[in-house]
């Protein structure tokens, strides 16, 4: 379904985690985000993209490479590749794959385009790589923590902030690297304060144009972890500000633990 709307941009939400994929149009290009989950889902990005996209290019920058945010790059093979150098790098591709496979194969699911790790015409390998497409500029910034190969990109002029698995307002953060994950936040707020974002887009969750509720979801992030460093109990806290907390309950002992190594 979509989540949100506006002149520029389109958000699509998928029933499973809220998981979203984000179509912004240019006059040059349209620049697409992590198409997800379902079959029947994908069709429907396919044809909102067939209806709109005209003789523009499409683009699609990979957040990151978690399975569920790249099981659909072989629906979309006439698409222009965007994503990290570390996305490019990484060396089990094949177990992404296999994810895919596995959970293709647990609820019987047919696609109808291959399964393929994306191959990436444009690597992005340092913060503040640019990108122009006519009047627009995408600028991006590494954002390691949830994984190694997370990416932040400013669409300017428009002020969107597309934000790959970070400033959730339905999750609270899994991360990988507890250190890298508190400086992405850092550069979060910097973004947000010195590019002037409009327009919030995480990879699960609601899009948010309030600028409030933008930096309430940087200092929510920045206390989980803090308060995990200092082994503050949470869990009430978090059952009540999250109603999925029951399904989320074993990442937040996942966090923990990697915390205590």
């Amino acid at each position: 379904m979509i989540q949100f709307e506006n002149e520029h941009l389109t958000v699509f939400q998928s029933v499973l985690y809220q998981t979203t994929t984000a179509i912004i149009q240019t006059e040059d290009a349209v620049i697409m985000t992590d198409p997800t989950w379902l079959p029947t889902e994908i069709q429907a990005i396919q044809q909102y993209i067939d209806k709109i996209i005209g003789n523009r290019q499409l683009l699609i920058v990979f957040t990151h490479s978690d399975f569920d945010h790249i099981l659909a790059a072989g629906a979309f093979s006439d698409a222009q590749v965007i994503a990290s150098k570390a996305f490019v790098n990484r060396k089990d591709t094949e177990r992404v794959l296999e994810e895919i496979a596995q959970f293709d194969a647990q609820y019987y699911i047919e696609r109808t385009y291959p399964i393929i790790y994306p191959n990436v015409d444009f690597i992005i390998e340092k913060n503040e790589q640019e990108i122009s497409i006519g009047d627009v500029t995408l600028t991006f910034y590494l954002a390691p923590g949830h994984t190694d190969d997370g990416l932040f990109t400013v669409v300017e002029p428009y002020g969107i902030l597309l934000a790959g698995d970070y400033l959730s307002d339905v999750e609270f953060l899994f991360f990988t690297d507890w250190e890298a994950y508190y400086e992405t936040l850092h550069k979060a707020s910097q973004i947000v304060e010195k590019q002037a974002i409009k327009t919030l887009v995480p990879g699960h969750g609601m899009t948010t144009n309030d600028n409030t509720e933008i930096q309430t979801r940087i200092d929510e992030s920045l206390q989980y972890l803090t308060n995990l460093k200092e082994g503050t109990n949470q869990e009430s806290y978090l059952a009540s500000r999250y109603p999925f907390f029951k399904g989320l309950k074993e990442m937040h002992e996942a966090n923990r633990a990697l915390m205590k190594k």
